[in-house]
């Protein structure tokens, strides 16, 4: 390893007051022994417990930085105001639940510099996740894949690291919705992945119900694909092609069989109606959650906003 370069290591906290003070006595003597220079950097994404003050009191640490949000902003943008702060040569990012232990960092490190890596990502090897939560992550993954081009097999995890040239790109984009491991194939030329333990969730509950799954899902799409749009386009030219069919049939059939067999197709007519009826609806739908993510990127309301940084050379 380099001993030259510089690690940062940005988590973001939402409510995780049960697993903060068991996280810092781990990774603290992680870093240490890596032999580099090292910085924490802890974004409080507008927690409702104690997460905030035990944050707090790490700073008697010269190597720790809490950034305290206004509000609860999301996991992605926290971690983009972590990355604005972050000095390091390496940035690593991971969760502070401790699903992802801290140990496994060195290996991160290890891999960039072995293969001269931009991005290292990591596959959760033994997961200790729920069924609900396996099933949606897969579903990421597949659609991460098939918009990125990249065949990673794990997005889901943010025990991740990245080179400084790549953290810099990724926070000049200034993207209100984003995800962050798609992000960053875009501006990574070399990208891989190494497998790392994971380990059940230390205390607490989630702070990722269905809800925000399904939020993720639209950012990775939204963000990096009109593949949506196009599909509605040609389900539209596929069902107008099914109804030209569908009414040349009525019409042989009424020929052939009367006008009592087109009475009794009535309710047959109804559905089909409501079935167009409920696609358009859905495209509506869609589309405009595209109208109002260029919405919400046109009014250039800021991703995060920063209300105080904590450190051991004061709060600014």
């Amino acid at each position: 390893m380099d001993k030259n370069e510089q690690l940062s290591v940005v988590i973001p906290v939402y409510n995780e007051e049960d697993n903060l003070q068991a996280l810092m006595e781990r990774l603290l003597p992680v870093l240490q022994q890596t032999g580099k220079s090292f910085e924490i950097i802890f974004i409080d994404d507008g927690s409702r417990d104690n997460s905030l003050p035990i944050l707090k009191s790490f700073i008697k640490y010269e190597q720790v930085k809490v950034l305290e949000l206004t509000r609860n902003y999301g996991q992605h943008a926290a971690i983009m105001a972590g990355f604005s702060v972050s000095s390091g040569d390496i940035v690593v990012t991971m969760d502070a639940d401790l699903q992802n232990p801290p140990e496994e960092i060195p290996a991160l490190l290890a891999a960039m510099e072995e293969g001269n890596f931009d991005v290292v990502g990591t596959i959760r090897k033994g997961r200790k996740d729920s069924l609900f939560r396996i099933l949606p992550s897969k579903i990421v993954n597949m659609v991460a894949r098939k918009i990125t081009g990249v065949s990673m097999r794990d997005w889901g995890c943010m025990l991740r690291a990245y080179r400084r040239p790549v953290v810099e790109r990724m926070i000049s984009c200034h993207e209100h919705s984003t995800f962050i491991p798609a992000l960053a194939t875009v501006f990574g030329k070399r990208i891989t992945e190494i497998e790392v333990r994971h380990e059940e969730r230390h205390g607490g509950k989630s702070s990722y119900p269905l809800r925000k799954l399904i939020n993720l899902q639209f950012d990775l799409v939204a963000s990096f694909s009109n593949f949506p749009i196009k599909m509605i386009m040609y389900g539209g030219i596929l069902l107008s092609l099914l109804g030209v069919c569908f009414g040349a049939f009525l019409v042989i059939a009424r020929l052939l069989y009367g006008a009592i067999w087109a009475a009794q197709g009535v309710f047959t007519l109804f559905a089909v109606l409501f079935v167009f009826i409920g696609m358009q609806f859905f495209a509506l739908g869609l589309i405009g959650e595209y109208i109002g993510r260029i919405f919400r990127e046109v009014r250039k309301r800021p991703e995060y906003v920063i209300e105080r940084i904590y450190s051991a050379r004061g709060t600014k």
